[in-house]
C-alpha cells in the first residue's frame, strides 16, 4: 500500500513509520514539505499517489498556541484543509489526529466518540476545527482523537520527568488534572488495523484507564527505581497560558466495535521504558 504519514519526524509518525516498514511510504515533514502551502504539498502528494493519508501534523505546545494562535490556526487548520484537499485530489482517503482536549473536561463520566466538543484553549479549538475541516471536506475519513501521548525521541513526558529526577530533589506534579497516557506505538498498530476496513468515522484510541500527571509522574519514578532519590511533590494548581481539561476519560466504543482495544496505560508504559532501556531492571 502507498501511504503518505505528515508529522513523520514526530513520535507518532515514527512509530507508523516502523509499523508501517514494508509499505511504500511518503514522509511528509519540515524543511522538506510544508503542510501550510497549499500549491507545492497537493503537488507532491499527486505524484506520489497515496492510497491513504496519516495527518499527524499538528502545533501541540498548548501553551505555544495559546501564544501564537495565528501559526497554530496556520498549521493545525489551515494545514489539515490542505492535506483534505490533496486527499480529495488523489481520491486517498485521510485519518486526521486529533486530541482529548476538545472536550472541556467538566464531566466525571466518559466522553464518547460523538459527544458534544466543547475545546477551551487555542490549541484544541484549532485540533476541533480541523475535525470539522476533516469532516466538511472529505467522505472517506477516519478522526482519531488520542490522549497524553508519548513514544520515541528524545522528548516526552517520561523523559522529561527522567531528566528532573537527576537534576532535582523534589519535583512538583498536578493532581487536578487527569488523563489517559498514551503510547505512539499502541495508537500506530491500532491505526494500521482500523485502516485495513472501510468503516469510516470518528474514533477515540487511548490506552486504557485515567490517572493525574502526578500519577503518571510516581509510575514512571517507581519503573526507574528513582522513588527513593526524588521527592514527588502534589500541586494542585500550576500557571499555564491555556486552559487545559482537568478530567477527561475517553470511551473507545466505536473502534472496539470492530475489534480494535487498548491496552492499560500502565502496561503500555512498562513496555515503552523497556524498549528504551529505562526500566531499573533492563
Amino acid at each position: 500500500m502507498r501511504i503518505a504519514i505528515t508529522g513523520s519526524n514526530g513520535q507518532l509518525g515514527l512509530a507508523l513509520r516502523k509499523t508501517l516498514a514494508a509499505h511504500a511510504l511518503m514522509n511528509i515533514d519540515l524543511p522538506e514539505h510544508d503542510i501550510t502551502n497549499l500549491e507545492s504539498i497537493t503537488e507532491a502528494v499527486r505524484l506520489f499517489a497515496p492510497e491513504v493519508i496519516i495527518h499527524t501534523a499538528a502545533i501541540t505546545d498548548v501553551d505555544g498556541c495559546e501564544r501564537n494562535p495565528e501559526l497554530a490556526y496556520r498549521v493545525n487548520v489551515l494545514g489539515t484543509r490542505n492535506m483534505a484537499v490533496a486527499a480529495q485530489q488523489c481520491g486517498a482517503p485521510m485519518v486526521y489526529i486529533s486530541t482529548d482536549y476538545v472536550f472541556d473536561g467538566a464531566q466525571e463520566a466518559p466522553y464518547w466518540e460523538l459527544d458534544t466538543a466543547n475545546p477551551q484553549s487555542v490549541y484544541a479549538r484549532t485540533k476541533w476545527l480541523g475535525e470539522e475541516q476533516t469532516r466538511q471536506l472529505l467522505q472517506r475519513f477516519y478522526v482519531v482523537r488520542v490522549a497524553w501521548l508519548y513514544g520515541a525521541g528524545p522528548r516526552n513526558f517520561v523523559r522529561t520527568v527522567l531528566r528532573l529526577a537527576q537534576e532535582r530533589d523534589a519535583i512538583s506534579m498536578v493532581t487536578d488534572e487527569s488523563g489517559s497516557p498514551t503510547y505512539a506505538q499502541d495508537v500506530a498498530e491500532a491505526l494500521v488495523r482500523l485502516i485495513a476496513q472501510p468503516a469510516y468515522g470518528t474514533y477515540q484510541l487511548p490506552n486504557a484507564g485515567v490517572c493525574s500527571r502526578y500519577d503518571w509522574a510516581a509510575e514512571i519514578l517507581q519503573l526507574a527505581g528513582l522513588t527513593e532519590r526524588v521527592n514527588l511533590i502534589p500541586s494542585e494548581n500550576y500557571p499555564r497560558a491555556a486552559r487545559v481539561p482537568k478530567h477527561v476519560e475517553m470511551r473507545n466504543f466505536a473502534a472496539a466495535e470492530l475489534g480494535i482495544t487498548m491496552r492499560p496505560w500502565r502496561e503500555a508504559l512498562r513496555d515503552y521504558m523497556a524498549q528504551e532501556g529505562l526500566l531499573q531492571h533492563g
